[in-house]
């Protein structure tokens, strides 16, 4: 985790996830915009903006900094079914929240292993909570994004 500016913070996150279900079908379900929205934790609305591309509507809160934000998801360097990238931008009236995740799904036979890395920003009021809160919040969404 890093200071990228004043009133900016970054957060790194990386793990192996294994998903009972063939590669093909994990692909299926996270390019299905229904899915997706259900994985975003805090997802108001995901509506397409385009191929691959998603208005989004996020309710944020972190500490006791809360809000509604408004911005983009894209799905971006697909190659099917192996790997694209997952990216976030968004802001609101507590600051912004942007991240980029790579996405990498390896065939197990009926289990699929996913592989992610990937850094987010926040800035504004969001980013005044501190960088350990950050990292907690983070892991958190983290591990609703694989319960949904």
């Amino acid at each position: 985790m890093s200071i990228l500016l004043a009133g900016h913070t970054s957060v790194k996150i990386e793990g192996v996830r294994e998903l009972p279900a063939p590669r093909e079908r994990v692909w299926s379900m996270l390019m299905d915009p229904a899915v997706l929205s259900r994985c975003l934790p805090g997802c108001e609305s995901l509506e397409p903006a385009g191929t691959n591309s998603y208005k989004a509507t996020l309710k944020v809160g972190i500490a006791a900094i809360k809000g509604s934000f408004s911005g983009t998801v894209s799905l971006t360097d697909l190659n099917q079914p192996e790997s694209f990238k997952l990216v976030l931008e968004s802001s609101g009236k507590q600051g912004f929240v942007r991240g980029v995740a790579a996405i990498k799904l390896t065939d197990k036979g009926q289990v699929t292993e996913l592989s992610y890395s990937g850094e987010g920003q926040v800035g504004g009021m969001l980013a005044s909570v501190g960088q350990r809160m950050l990292q907690g919040v983070a892991s958190s969404q983290l591990h609703k994004f694989f319960e949904a």
